[in-house]
């Protein structure tokens, strides 16, 4: 038995999502021995956390502690668990389960981000088989199945390798899926997820990274994390024209935006002959519509991918270790986390915030 009280910041409803989370004590998933209970050090923000306090994607949500982007330190490991110690600083992603049966087609192949079956859950929110909640980072302790914990490389501050479980890894599963080396590469969107694929894109060996946003205001941030280009849609009033300066020049683009009123057509006018656009930027909404021709023309592709595979998120951290990617991060003490979260709300992070535990103690 351990003799340490599960406790963190609890949404009961949804006008937690306003910064009214109440920090108090909840029951983890029971434990076994093929679980890892984590003292929390680190916990990035990401914008799911709030959506799913908003408007939850599981019935019955409540009480629920959000926040999937996981470090801290290893202070119970399952005997089944061999590839962590007790005193190893270790991550957990954006899912804490899967079915791991060889007749799934996802996590036979090692792709158990897309398994199929109710045993996919959330690392919160969602109901474990054995019918426990899922609580998520925002918070003193985790236990989750340790399937789904990663050791973090030592040559990463754990600030840094937290947003790299779930925004990180989402960016890179898409450019190794993509092939992203040799390629003209377009990022739509500077934010949490645009400025990983902006660092990711380079060190992957892309030829040349373009920015795209609506504005030039993120014009000096994109050069600092090593941008090639900038195009600012509602300064360069031809861009989306056969006389755009990009028009049929970029091989890949990621979409970290999603809206009903994106220029999806105008981006489609950026690829080259069978180039492709990848949306990573979720939305309830539908994206808008265009002519077919605008795909057939240059034999081009919209693709979607999410998260990442849990070897992927291993091959994630050990890109930033090797390449030293250090992604822009502030951080909030934990015990404001409702502030940090209203500010999240207003867009105000540049470009991921994470929440620390000044004085992490057992």
């Amino acid at each position: 038995m351990s003799d340490y009280k599960f406790e963190g910041w609890c949404g009961l409803d949804s006008n937690a999502a306003s910064g009214n989370m109440q920090w108090q004590e909840y029951q983890p998933k029971p434990w076994t021995e093929d679980d890892v209970d984590i003292r929390i050090t680190h916990c990035g923000m990401c914008a799911s956390d709030l959506i799913f306090l908003r408007t939850p994607w599981a019935p019955d949500p409540y009480p629920c502690v959000v926040g999937h982007e996981i470090v801290g330190k290893a202070i119970r490991v399952g005997q089944n668990i061999k590839h962590i110690k007790e005193g190893d600083r270790v991550g957990v992603g954006p899912q804490a389960s899967a079915c791991l049966e060889p007749d799934c087609f996802a996590c036979a192949d090692g792709v158990e981000n897309y398994c199929p079956r109710p045993e996919h859950v959330g690392t919160f929110g969602g109901r474990l088989p054995d019918g426990s909640r899922s609580y998520g980072g925002y918070a003193k302790y985790n236990r989750t199945p340790g399937h789904f914990v990663f050791e973090i490389p030592d040559k990463l501050n754990s600030h840094h390798a937290a947003p790299a479980l779930c925004a990180g890894v989402t960016v890179y599963s898409a450019l190794k899926h993509e092939s992203v080396a040799g390629k003209k590469v377009g990022v739509v969107g500077l934010g949490g997820l645009g400025h990983f694929a902006v660092l990711f894109a380079k060190a992957m060996g892309a030829a040349h990274v373009v920015v795209i946003s609506r504005s030039s205001s993120k014009k000096d941030d994109a050069t600092q994390l090593g941008a090639d280009d900038f195009l600012a849609t509602s300064e360069e009033k031809a861009w989306h024209t056969p006389a755009g300066r990009l028009a049929d020049r970029l091989d890949l683009i990621i979409s970290t935006v999603a809206s009903p009123g994106m220029p999806l057509a105008g981006y489609l006018s950026l690829l080259a002959f069978e180039g492709t656009i990848v949306q990573l930027g979720a939305s309830v909404e539908p994206l808008p519509g265009f002519p077919p021709f605008l795909l057939m023309r240059k034999r081009n592709k919209i693709v979607g991918s999410a998260i990442g595979a849990p070897e992927e998120i291993r091959e994630t951290l050990e890109l930033m270790a090797e390449h030293n990617i250090r992604p822009w991060v502030e951080k909030h003490s934990m015990r404001d986390a409702n502030e940090a979260l209203k500010d999240l709300a207003h867009g105000s992070a540049r470009y991921r915030y994470c929440l620390v535990d000044e004085k992490p103690t057992e």
